[in-house]
Parts: structure tokens; sequence; C-alpha cells
């Protein structure tokens, strides 16, 4: 099998068993915005991490930035002071609003689109850089997400991803309450091998994040795991006594389900000449 087959298959096999799915009280497919704000702020007052050094020294000089999967603009908004303008694109309204105001505060040339990538792309033009943080395990077609990033980057794209499929992290609580054993796959290696039978090969670079406190307490991050694994309201305080058992409580409290802390920065040159 080769490896952009690989990928879209490692990639359908997280879907929720169907009886599992109609048992749901409330949608499984949770968007914590207040995660994403948080990290939008944090890498701005603190920038970390190889995707932010990548990206900063494709601004020299100084030049225009793409954001696909921006949420709030914790990849791009950082890279503000050597950006001459920068393009968020997002599905979600509330998080480009955000984006927007942050933008506007901080005295950035910024324009916001909200799609789908790569549909969306077709009527942007190119851009000096382009980023993209934590969206690649929601593109099952790899070839086409990837060659837009590309064709619209004149410098540089830089692409991160977790070491794992995000969602692993709730891999024991599905066993736990379902009996359920979800996938282990795809990884960042698997991102690498498909890269390469599309004739990319990236510059790699793997590091940790910081361990953050990322909901604003425990009641929320209980109810958004409790969430993500189709269990009903009256199950929640099994679900804190589960989370409470692995270490997490009131000061630990991090976005089970969104991205682990190794992370892997992908960057290759851009193919829009």
């Amino acid at each position: 099998m080769n490896a952009i087959q690989h990928w879209r298959d490692a990639l359908a096999a997280w879907e929720i068993p169907p009886a599992v799915l109609a048992d749901a009280e409330d949608s499984p497919w949770v968007l914590p915005r207040h995660v994403f704000v948080r990290r939008a702020r944090s890498q701005l007052d603190r920038p970390e991490g190889a995707s932010f050094e990548v990206a900063w020294q494709a601004l020299r000089p100084s030049g225009s930035v793409l954001d696909v999967g921006a949420g709030a603009g914790s990849a791009s908004l950082p890279l503000a002071p050597r950006s001459t303008d920068i393009t968020a694109v997002d599905g979600d309204a509330e998080l480009l609003a955000r984006f927007a105001l942050r933008a506007s505060e901080i005295g950035v040339a910024a324009r916001t689109v909200r799609g789908t990538w790569p549909e969306v792309g077709e009527d942007l033009p190119a851009f000096d850089v382009v980023v993209c943080h934590h969206v690649l395990y929601n593109a099952p077609d790899l070839p086409a997400f990837v060659n837009a990033l590309t064709s619209h980057a004149r410098r540089l794209v830089v692409l991160d991803l977790a070491e794992r499929h995000p969602l692993t992290a709730l891999n024991e609580l599905w066993v736990w309450f379902h009996g359920i054993r979800r996938p282990d796959g795809p990884t960042a290696d698997d991102a690498i091998a498909a890269l390469g039978e599309l004739g990319i090969t990236p510059e790699v670079a793997r590091w940790q994040r910081f361990p953050a406190t990322e909901h604003p307490d425990f009641a929320t991050m209980v109810d958004v795991t409790r969430r993500r694994l189709c269990l009903p309201r009256s199950r929640a305080a099994e679900v804190a006594d589960a989370l409470s058992e692995a270490g997490h409580g009131k000061d630990d409290t991090p976005d089970l389900g969104s991205s682990g802390n190794g992370i892997v920065t992908l960057s290759w040159p851009g193919g829009a000449g």
C-alpha cells in the first residue's frame, strides 16, 4: 500500500461506530474555541517552537503570510513584526473574528477568509510564506491539500502537526467506557512518507511544546472530554473520576484530543515562483 493511500485509510478508520454515535446526546465534534484563543495569546506573549523559528527566518526580508486553518492566529500573528500582511483562512467565523481583533490590536494588516482548504485557495493569490498548524490530520485528501499549500507559497511552506493523531490521547478512555479500541495512527512519519510520494522532501524538526493549562477549569475539560467520548451528561461524574485517576485536576487541564505536546515541524520550498 502506498503512503498516500495509507494516510487516507488511517484517517477513515477514525469514524465513530454508528451505534455509539446514535446514542450521543451532544455532538462529539467539539471545537473548544477558548483553547485556540489561549494558544494565540500565549504565542504572542512568548513564541515557542521550531515552527515559529523557521517561518520567522523565512520572512527576511518582510513578506506576506497565509495562515491555513488559522484559528485565532497562533501560527501567524507572532510573525507580525516581519509580515507586510497576513491572510487567515478558517471555517469558524468566531475564531476568525478573534483573529481579526487581535491583528487590529497589534497593528498588522490582516484579511480573513472563511472556508475550507484547498477550495478557498482557488480565489487567493500567492504569498511569501504559508503556515499551517495542526490541520493535516483533518485532510484525508493529502495531495490536494498539500499541493495547494505549495502552489500558494513563494518562499516556504511551514506545516506542523502532532507526532501522532491527536485523538489517540483519548484511546484508553474509549476502552474504559465503550470497550472499543480506537486507531493509533496516522503519525507525522506517515505524513512525511506521503509527502515523499508527492516529490517533497521536507526539512524536519521535532520538538516538545511546553505543557499548559488549556481549559479554564476542570469542569470544562470534563464536559469536552465527555462529548468527544459520545457519553451522556449523566456520566459526567464518571468522566471526572477517570480524568482524576489519570492525574488531571484543577491545575492540569490539557485539551485531550486537540494535539499533544510532541510536535513535528515540516518545511519545504514554495512553488509559486
